[in-house]
């Protein structure tokens, strides 16, 4: 056998710059590249091998290594899932910045490889720096802190584990039921150690991505109750998007008048006007969807997870006889809610379905019903677009001018607070890969570094960024490397001076918005929102995200009302670089729920007699939830 001699790091560049994937005849490279922030425990390894080999495997520099996470998952959710990026770090914080990046991604079942360094295999320098010591176990490091967040875990004690544990690691990254963070911990002393590794381990590997179908057994039950149903509703989640399932589910919505609700990442399955497209379903759902789910008798879950805010904790379906139907490549995620499980990929089997069922169409009657609550819910999209409130815009109206302004294949980017919620409810999707919020973990600080990914995966589509200036606090700094990669977005900064979103949830729970506003201490409290309406000016701070955006190196526009918003995305379009446009918001103007309900616990005990009052509501609110059982 031949062989040839390198370092552990060195191969690992040469492997990973080798695997490819194919799904429908289509093959391509899996890795764009290696995110890397370097120290003592990468530098002189994995460091020293990217910069060797440069045309193997792109290194991206990054300003944070949580963010270059996120970056990650925005660039294989962006490429559904069909590619990925690696990121490296050195042992200690720089390694214990990405678990966050890590659950994000392994809770939104998005591939990620991530390379952080690890302390000395020979533990010859014993505690060597940033080396956690457990006195009861010698081989802990800080790296075990990504054991629960990882769907693989790994740690390379000799250069020649490295082939086991990266084709285990590849096995995973490219299992379309089985993805997510990929963790493969790697010694400082063993990345630069050589060994004689065989010829066959860099050659071209291609990872077969199937597309498997149920049973025909189970598939024959399946149409039988979609035929007996009378308010059939579909649940399209982020499987339809990922797997390619657009279309087919578009074909077989048009055909059978089954109307479809959409998840935050199942968002985009059907054009917003398309025949049966209701909109977002769930928690942050649309009154349509909401109505139609209500009274559903069997509800086909299509590449969904079926999450708490999807279900309205579990208030969503209130028909006394529904059942489930759960399509899913993920046997997990089938057999929820007590469905009746399709184990298979979204495409293949709606496609199967409809062969099924080519000669059924739902009830005429039913179909009408949910062609005007569409015509209705488009109407209150409209209105809450051209609310004409002030004098601050309020945040419906600063989306419908985006919206209203954006090309049918430009992508709209958002993680956490209000906006997601609202984005679900109002953002009218006209391309598949047009909307992308991670709401699977909810992450504050993801969306500039995540619209980063998205257009690295896609540099021809445009990319706005919607984000409120708690995550912009949070996490900015990834505007440099925007910039470095001359890679152009456009952020939206929507200024409501605090974590609005937990404000409004905190005043609908009794608590007056605590902590949620940012202004100085008063009265020796930080305690409420001091008074609904703009704070007095000796509480306001000085801060100004719009000239911190400028020193990062954004064209920064300042809006103050929905004109010059527009104005400014107009004007944005000419620019080449990154732009900014800062405009104020009103925190307390909020779009409403719509039928839903959320399962937030309120104190069941209290002096206030708000917080009393809250409880009753929850109280009210929870005596809805079922057991699907």
């Amino acid at each position: 056998m031949k062989t040839v001699r390198l370092t552990m790091a060195q191969a690992l560049v040469r492997f990973l710059a080798v695997q490819h994937v194919e799904r429908d005849g289509v093959e391509h490279r899996f890795f764009g590249g290696c995110f890397g922030i370097f120290g003592h425990g990468n530098v002189t390894g994995v460091g020293q091998a990217l910069a060797e080999a440069p045309e193997l495997l792109t290194y991206y520099q990054a300003r944070n290594e949580q963010a270059m996470v996120h970056t990650a998952s925005g660039f294989a959710k962006m490429r559904n899932r069909l590619a990925a990026l690696a990121c490296t770090t050195s042992i200690g914080p720089g390694a214990t910045n990405m678990v966050t990046g890590a659950a994000a991604a392994t809770i939104n079942r998005l591939p990620v490889l991530l390379l952080p360094s690890d302390a000395f295999a020979s533990r010859r320098p014993d505690p060597v720096l940033q080396q956690l010591e457990t006195p009861w176990r010698g081989d802990v490091s800080v790296n075990e802190c990504f054991i629960p967040v990882s769907k693989y875990w790994d740690r390379i004690q000799r250069p020649e584990q490295l082939v086991p544990a990266v084709l285990s690691a590849m096995r995973v990254l490219a299992n379309a039921a089985d993805t997510g963070a990929v963790t493969v911990a790697l010694p400082q002393d063993v990345q630069v150690e050589a060994y004689d590794y065989p010829e066959e381990f860099f050659a071209r590997r291609v990872w077969r991505i199937g597309r498997p179908v149920p049973d025909v057994a189970t598939l024959n039950l399946a149409a039988r109750l979609i035929r007996d149903a009378k308010k059939p509703f579909i649940v399209a989640g982020g499987g339809v998007i990922y797997s390619e399932a657009t279309e087919a589910l578009a074909r077989f919505v048009k055909r059978t008048g089954v109307p479809v609700g959409e998840t935050q990442a199942g968002k985009g399955s059907l054009p917003y006007d398309h025949p049966g497209a209701l909109g977002a379903v769930g928690a942050t759902g649309t009154l349509a969807a909401n109505k139609i789910a209500a009274d559903a008798d069997l509800v086909i879950g299509i590449g969904t997870r079926f999450t708490d805010f999807t279900t309205a904790s579990k208030t969503a379906f209130q028909n006394p006889a529904v059942r489930f139907v759960n399509v899913n490549v993920a046997d997990f995620d089938a057999h929820k809610l007590a469905g009746l499980a399709l184990v298979g990929d979204a495409r293949a089997t709606v496609e199967a379905l409809d062969e099924r069922l080519h000669d059924w169409t739902a009830g005429a009657d039913y179909r009408d019903r949910c062609a005007q609550v569409q015509a209705e819910w488009d109407e209150e999209v409209s209105r809450l677009y051209h609310l004409g409130h002030g004098p601050l815009p309020a945040q419906s109206e600063i989306l419908g001018t985006v919206n209203s302004l954006s090309g049918p294949r430009d992508v709209v980017v958002c993680a956490a607070g209000s906006m997601p919620g609202d984005l679900h409810k109002l953002w009218r999707t006209r391309d598949a890969k047009g909307y992308h919020v991670e709401y699977g973990y909810s992450t504050m600080g993801y969306e500039i570094a995540g619209g980063l990914g998205v257009k690295m995966a896609d540099p021809e589509r445009e990319v706005y960024v919607m984000v409120g200036d708690g995550s912009y606090l949070m996490m900015s700094q990834e505007i440099v490397t925007s910039i470095q990669e001359r890679l152009k977005l456009t952020v939206v900064l929507v200024d409501n001076q605090g974590f609005a979103s937990i404000g409004e949830l905190s005043r609908s729970k009794g608590t007056v918005g605590f902590g949620t506003r940012y202004r100085y201490r008063s009265g020796g409290s930080l305690g409420d929102d001091h008074v609904l309406g703009e704070a007095p000016d000796y509480l306001v701070l000085p801060v100004d995200l719009a000239l911190n955006a400028e020193g990062l190196g954004a064209h920064v526009f300042r809006a103050r009302n929905i004109d010059e918003l527009r104005d400014a995305l107009v004007a944005a379009k000419a620019i080449e670089h990154t732009v900014v446009i800062h405009i104020p918001a009103d925190r307390y103007e909020s779009v409403p729920s719509y039928e839903s309900w959320w399962d937030v616990p309120v104190a069941e005990v209290s002096k206030s007699v708000e917080v009393a009052k809250a409880r009753r509501e929850h109280e009210r609110g929870a005596a809805r939830r079922r057991w699907h059982v």
